[in-house]
């Protein structure tokens, strides 16, 4: 069996986490990292993979798998599928999910190529949970409940403001889908802290939840990479009421981000060319091994 010949675009806390993932894949062989400045300084892990600027030094690429920061995403993803190489990222600012799709569906259907977008576990894998719950009850209400634990996009938002040398935020759930952010910040010399507090609640990331910006002295002494989420949904079947669902998870965030990357660069090889979301692939797809066994094994 030819293996999917997968390239790890950015080498951050998803990008390692990748790697870990792609080489527990039966299926795939990671053809080397994409990093802005091509260094393996500091990673030994990588000594066995090609480490460069441009994916095109790698030859011969299946799928491109985005650990970059949701606003870069885009970029990347047009300039791959440009290239006829699938992409699969963890896209996740939930009120531009649809104009993304639509941004790249007609690069990839041109390309002959399959973008997966929105590929973490929320949205992502949480997004197939949601729908399986709809789908039993069609009518009702659904909550997502984040946490507590730290949010990887919250908090590379947050480290990006002018004055912040570091920066962690914590999602904290207080029931029926609502948050608090808790931002901790490790300032540079001289950043005021009402300016990046301002900076901070002012960005979509932030503006739609209560969020308490805290300054301390070192944010990797409070790092922690744990979260989890607690879904429901009570609605009715049929004409039937009182259908409680509930899924919950504590997990290891950017690996758990990691893995769903590469269950949806898997499933990529299997889609006609188009830009797709969690939600639109089937589940079987993302697995590894014979069908008709995991068939048999699964329903």
């Amino acid at each position: 069996m030819e293996k999917i010949r997968v390239a790890v675009v950015g080498y951050g806390n998803i990008g390692q986490y990748t790697l870990e993932a792609i080489e527990a894949s039966p299926d795939m062989v990671c053809v080397g990292v994409v990093r802005r400045v091509p260094s393996k300084e500091g990673f030994p892990e990588l000594a066995p993979y090609p480490v460069v600027s441009d994916i095109r030094e790698l030859g011969k690429v299946d799928v491109a798998i985005l650990g970059t920061p949701s606003r870069l995403c885009e970029e990347y993803a047009k300039k791959y599928l440009a290239l006829g190489i699938n992409t699969v990222d963890s896209f996740d600012i939930h009120t531009s999910i649809v104009d993304y799709r639509k941004a790249l569906m007609p690069i990839a259907k041109e390309n002959g190529a399959v973008a997966v977008i929105s590929a973490g576990w929320d949205p992502g894998s949480d997004s197939i949970v949601r729908a399986l719950m709809e789908s039993m009850a069609p009518c009702g209400l659904s909550y997502t409940n984040f946490g507590p634990g730290r949010s990887m996009g919250h908090s590379v938002c947050a480290r990006s403001k002018a004055g912040v040398k570091d920066a962690l935020s914590m999602t904290i759930p207080t029931g029926e889908g609502i948050h608090r952010r808790m931002v901790y910040v490790e300032l540079e010399e001289g950043a005021s802290l009402e300016e990046v507090t301002k900076a901070i609640k002012s960005d979509p990331y932030f503006a739609h939840d209560e969020t308490h910006v805290i300054p301390v002295e070192c944010v990797e002494s409070i790092n922690n990479v744990a979260h989890g989420v607690n879904l429901v949904r009570n609605g009715v079947s049929g004409k039937t009421h009182n259908q409680f669902f509930e899924f919950n998870m504590k997990i290891n965030n950017p690996a758990l981000t990691a893995q769903v990357l590469v269950n949806v660069a898997r499933a990529s090889m299997k889609q006609q060319p188009g830009c797709y979301t969690t939600i639109e692939i089937p589940v079987i797809d993302m697995l590894y091994g014979d069908r008709e066994k995991l068939i048999g094994t699964l329903v």
